[in-house]
């Protein structure tokens, strides 16, 4: 109930800024960066302003479309590769992260996957971590991101 919640919060948000006169209130859905998603039914990022919402990353090679061997600390590593790449593409980097959602699969990993976490952000961005049972493409984490740019 709660993520239903979360989601009509951000929509409604997201579609009072969108009918705004301002213009820096305007919502861009930004096309993807990476070829081979160009047919998911969402996107990469999200832009309101100078606010960008990242779609959620997994540990997934892009250049494969698989996930990377190795378990948690691997994919820990390539799911904030993953993001430094969307960021990227938009003129940013992690400094530019504000908050971060993070999603495991198993809780018992939060150790390993904070210890790779904290050396992409030493700045320390707000962040949200909990467990869920069943990620997408069986991935062992996912995380999603808030970014500002400044103007």
């Amino acid at each position: 109930m709660k993520k239903i919640y979360i989601v009509i919060v951000i929509t409604s948000f997201l579609l009072g800024c969108s009918q705004k006169s301002d213009s820096k209130n305007i919502v861009i859905f930004h096309k993807t960066h990476e070829p081979k998603k160009n047919n998911a039914p969402f996107s990469d990022v999200v832009q309101v302003g100078n606010l960008y919402f990242l779609s959620g990353q997994v540990g997934m090679d892009h250049t494969t479309r698989k996930l990377v061997a190795g378990g948690i600390e691997s994919e820990t590593k390539q799911t904030l590769e993953n993001i430094q790449a969307v960021l990227k593409h938009h003129n940013m980097d992690l400094k530019n992260v504000v908050k971060c959602t993070v999603i495991l699969a198993d809780i018992n990993d939060f150790s390993t996957f904070n210890e790779v976490y904290k050396t992409y952000f030493p700045q320390k961005p707000a962040r949200t971590t909990f467990a869920a049972k069943g990620l997408a493409i069986g991935a062992k984490i996912e995380i999603e991101c808030i970014a500002v740019r400044s103007e």
